[in-house]
């Protein structure tokens, strides 16, 4: 019984996105770009998850399930010179699209992003606590049974794991290639996870900097190592989340609810610094950072906290009107 409902999951879910694939129109994969920036933002600001926009405007399922899809068999069609076959098998168009709007948002939003975190934190940090704080709501909205014990213990886990994450002390580490690699491997699995943050994943690994100062230098060599390491990271780890969804997708989405909940440790607005480092250009950086009770911008920070939460509300409606999940 178990080996049909496998088989029946991964056919449905091959069969789906040859469905969407077909439907979609030019608007959709500019509206498709368009969530892809969105991740793309998210993914820049340490704390926040590109997963979790994923998941409020109903591609998650589509995006695990479509870089899952390129494993040996479609690198085969690929290097046999079947092309076509190839771009159909890995949702070819929605990869593209995506990853587009993805590139386009941390490339134009790192500089933007990094000036604001540390020029306008509490503002910036306000406005993401709110869109957190919503996704955790929503993505708990998908869980069926939350009178399970089982689910409850999934939930706690998760809040645990990601709030020991946020206390972690960031570590010094090396800057050689072998290591930009591993650290692009580890923080793309983050930065599909709801919750948990690829860029402070890099920001624990002591290599957060070091990449946006790369990304805005436009410095390829760490780049292409950085990149190399993702693809492999995340062909990898998809794999191992889509199978959980399809199985145990109650007990998924309770840690992974558990991991936004967790994560709004880090993306409380005011915080008190209490040791800094110096960075390869001499600037004076936060390493470590304590949460503090409100103490200035009240008003603003209430503002964009609402203006996050109903962001979120906003894309959640829109997404259920032009996607299924």
């Amino acid at each position: 019984m178990a080996v049909e409902q496998f088989f029946f999951v991964y056919f449905a879910s091959a069969n789906y996105l040859q469905i969407k694939l077909m439907e979609r129109k030019l608007k959709d994969y500019a509206v498709l770009m368009l969530k892809g920036m969105g991740m793309g933002a998210a993914d820049v600001v340490p704390g926040v998850s590109g997963g979790t926009i994923a998941f409020i405007v109903g591609i998650y399922d589509e995006l695990i399930n479509s870089i899952k899809s390129i494993n040996l068999e479609s690198l085969k069609l690929f290097f046999t010179g079947k092309w076509g076959a190839f771009w159909k098998k890995i949702n070819g168009n929605f990869l593209f699209f995506l990853l587009a709007g993805i590139g386009i948002s941390v490339f134009s939003l790192a500089k933007l992003i990094t000036w604001l975190l540390v020029d306008h934190p509490i503002l910036v940090w306000s406005f993401f606590f709110g869109l957190v704080l919503a996704s955790t709501w929503f993505v708990s909205k998908d869980i069926k049974e939350w009178k399970s014990w089982k689910t409850w213990v999934a939930f706690v886990i998760g809040v645990v794991v990601a709030f020991y994450i946020t206390v972690a002390t960031p570590a010094e580490t090396p800057s050689n290639l072998l290591f930009i690699f591993l650290c692009g491997a580890i923080a793309i699995c983050a930065m599909i996870l709801p919750g948990i943050s690829g860029s402070f994943i890099l920001v624990l690994l002591g290599k957060y900097f070091f990449i946006m100062d790369a990304v805005k230098t436009l410095d390829v060599v760490v780049m292409g190592v950085f990149a190399a390491g993702a693809c492999i990271g995340i062909t990898s780890f998809s794999r191992i989340l889509s199978y959980a969804l399809a199985h145990f997708r109650n007990i998924t989405l309770a840690v992974l609810t558990g991991f936004m909940l967790g994560s709004l440790n880090k993306v409380w607005p005011w915080k008190e610094v209490v040791e800094t480092f110096v960075d390869s250009h001499g600037e004076v950086k936060p390493l470590i950072e304590h949460n503090v009770l409100p103490n200035a911008y009240i008003p603003e920070a209430v503002v964009l906290m609402i203006v996050g939460f109903f962001l979120v509300y906003f894309l959640e409606k829109l997404s259920a009107k032009t996607s299924v999940r």
